[in-house]
């Protein structure tokens, strides 16, 4: 899988704002204390918000919603495409970037998307502008030999294979079994109630998770009211 899968693949950027929701809120449930790999914030500004992906060992991606669309980046360190891996001089792969519209150009340099010599970590790229019918990328040319050469593949299998690929990536990173029918609950944004976080997480603190919910804007039941919580 490539870049150009994926533009075929990813739902409506309504879709993909809510899913990207959903799948924050479920590991917020699952590991309500700890480092987590997914966030949302759905005020990253006044008229954004932010869907991000931090694995620890330098993967990454993050989904910028916006009145113009939306704009995805990612970066898989161990790609042949990375900045760092196939120049004196990092520079991203050719193709992954040029054809970022104008609408969207500023995420290109945005510091939380560049190292600290502003070079774009990124090894692939999508977007798409409110009111288009599809999701697009550039024209690139994949290095030979690879079967997921940009990374595509594995970075954005929870966007693209919902809720079963966040099943198995939860029990095989946190060693314990995770209730498909409650992650169903979760992916149709039906409000988080205290059956749902019992069912996902047993020693879950209610409190906690609701002003998490709050937080990133999914709805809450009544019995789940972050003020008695």
């Amino acid at each position: 899988m490539t870049a150009h899968d994926v533009v075929r693949a990813l739902p409506d950027i309504e879709s993909l704002r809510n899913l990207c929701r959903s799948i924050a809120m479920a590991e917020a449930i699952l590991n309500p204390d700890g480092e987590r790999d997914h966030s949302f914030s759905p005020a990253w500004s006044p008229t954004e918000s932010l869907a991000s992906m931090r694995n620890g060992s330098g993967d990454e991606y993050d989904v910028v919603f916006s009145p113009a669309g939306a704009y995805i980046r990612g970066f898989d360190h161990e790609s042949p495409m990375s900045p760092y891996a196939h120049d004196d001089v990092p520079t991203p792969w050719p193709g992954v970037l040029d054809s970022v519209p104008a609408a969207f150009r500023r995420y290109v340099d945005e510091p939380a998307f560049t190292d600290e010599d502003g070079t774009p970590t990124v090894t692939v790229c999508v977007w798409r502008e409110t009111g288009t019918p599809s999701w697009s990328t550039g024209r690139i040319t994949y290095p030979e030999g690879h079967r997921d050469p940009d990374g595509s593949d594995w970075l954005f299998e929870l966007l693209i294979h919902p809720p079963e690929a966040f099943k198995e990536y939860a029990e095989d990173y946190y060693e314990m079994p995770v209730d498909i029918e409650a992650l169903r609950h979760l992916y149709a944004l039906r409000p988080l109630d205290r059956a749902q976080i019992t069912a996902l997480n047993p020693s879950a603190p209610a409190a906690s998770i609701a002003k998490a919910a709050t937080g990133m804007g999914y709805p809450v039941a009544e019995d789940l009211d972050v003020k008695t919580a």
